[in-house]
């Protein structure tokens, strides 16, 4: 295959080298493919060291909503969002069940505990959007506090915005047949089989389900104040750079 000047170069760097030599069959195409990639990456990985001085330089507050399928990548985004940034003025929030004081507590109460301080940015890896698709499908809240939760989730996000804080929704979409392709790369690898939850394990069986309440989710919640960002996730890298060119160009850092 002829090459240009450019991919030669490409290929002779240090990332070149490294990801040409690390597969035992060698695909020119796709090794130019990811090497431009991990070039562009790493750019924009630039961008959000300076956003996030910049955040506590001002002392800004910063809240990131990732919602999606289970097996969607967004564990995976967050790690290249964050993979360079200053630890100490950011956290990633991953709740676990809610506890028996939990569940007699105002519903969003436990999320509010973990928004940002000044300075801060907080990466959530689900929401309290659980409320609005996984929780009614899974039968884990009654349909009350379903329909509590949806009358009351655009007022709690505008209160949010209002107190001086940026909130980017990020919803990562794939198809049925791709979750099903991740849950068997998961469920084949022993550094990954811990991934697979009961939940994950009805996840193809539900399919549907999801799509209703995910759906109605969109209609309820996509409010001109707090819209969501929906990122075709069935490929990883193209939507984790979509992820972070989105807060890149939604933050005026």
């Amino acid at each position: 295959m002829k090459l240009t000047e450019e991919e030669i170069m490409l290929l002779n760097s240090k990332i070149g080298l490294h990801t040409l030599l690390k597969n035992k069959k060698v695909n020119i195409p796709k090794v130019l493919e990811e090497v431009k990639y991990i070039n562009h990456l790493k750019s924009q990985q630039e961008e959000l060291i300076k956003l996030q001085n910049w955040v506590i330089r001002e002392n800004k507050k910063v809240v990131i909503l990732f919602e999606g399928r289970d097996a969607a990548g967004k564990g995976g985004a967050i790690r290249r969002i964050t993979e360079y940034i200053n630890p100490r003025h950011f956290k990633i929030v991953a709740l676990n069940i809610p506890t028996s004081d939990e569940r007699k507590q105002w519903f969003f109460q436990r999320y509010i505990n973990e928004l940002p301080k000044p300075g801060e940015i907080v990466f959530f890896d689900r929401s309290w959007y659980n409320r609005a698709v996984v929780e009614p499908v899974n039968n884990f809240c009654t349909e009350k506090e379903y329909e509590i939760f949806m009358t009351q989730v655009n007022s709690f996000e505008k209160m949010l915005i209002q107190s001086d804080t940026y909130l980017i929704k990020f919803y990562f979409s794939i198809s049925k047949k791709e979750q099903a392709k991740r849950f068997r790369e998961i469920k084949a690898s022993p550094l990954k089989r811990w991934k697979m939850s009961p939940v994950d394990e009805k996840a193809q069986a539900l399919w549907d389900e999801y799509t209703l309440y995910k759906e109605k989710m969109f209609e309820v919640t996509n409010t001109k104040h707090a819209p969501w960002t929906i990122i075709d996730a069935n490929k990883k890298s193209p939507a984790r750079l979509q992820a972070i060119e989105h807060i890149l160009a939604t933050i005026p850092y």
